[in-house]
């Protein structure tokens, strides 16, 4: 499955974040979106992360973004990773990784000579009508607010 490109309307979805609220593309409408794919909460890198996002969150609002993270946890343990770094954004609920499947970022990933299947880290950004404005498929964790502002 290709990953989707700039110009590509954002895939229909239909989730639960962090609280059990139902989330769907449409959400997506009316406003600019960051929406970023990362494998695991409460992961090194994962945190990294969140923590910059976290950390210049008032610069995205003030550039007029939603910024939500997605990944395949379950929305307890969301909740535990927003508790514990103070996260201001919702994170979504991709268990069955079908949302990460119709974005193409679920695929065969090899670490320390380990190959498996999960989610390729990937942001996209998207306009006020859910097209997408920017894929970001080699996150700097740490300089990610950066890479979407740029």
């Amino acid at each position: 499955m290709s990953t989707i490109q700039i110009g590509d309307k954002i895939p229909t979805f239909s989730t639960i974040d962090q609280n059990e609220k139902v989330v769907t593309e449409a959400n997506f409408k009316g406003q600019k979106t960051v929406l970023y794919f990362y494998p695991k909460d409460d992961t090194p890198t994962c945190t990294n992360q969140a923590c910059n996002l976290r950390d210049n969150y008032e610069q995205l609002i003030s550039a007029g973004y939603k910024v939500y993270g997605i990944s395949p946890d379950k929305a307890k343990k969301h909740q535990k990773f927003i508790a514990k770094y103070k996260l201001p954004f919702d994170l979504l609920v991709d268990e069955d990784h079908a949302i990460a499947d119709a974005f193409g970022v679920w695929g065969e990933k090899t670490t320390f000579g380990k190959t498996y299947m999960g989610i390729r880290r990937t942001t996209f950004v998207s306009d006020e009508n859910a097209i997408v404005t920017e894929v970001i498929d080699q996150v700097k964790a740490k300089e990610h607010t950066n890479q979407i502002l740029g």
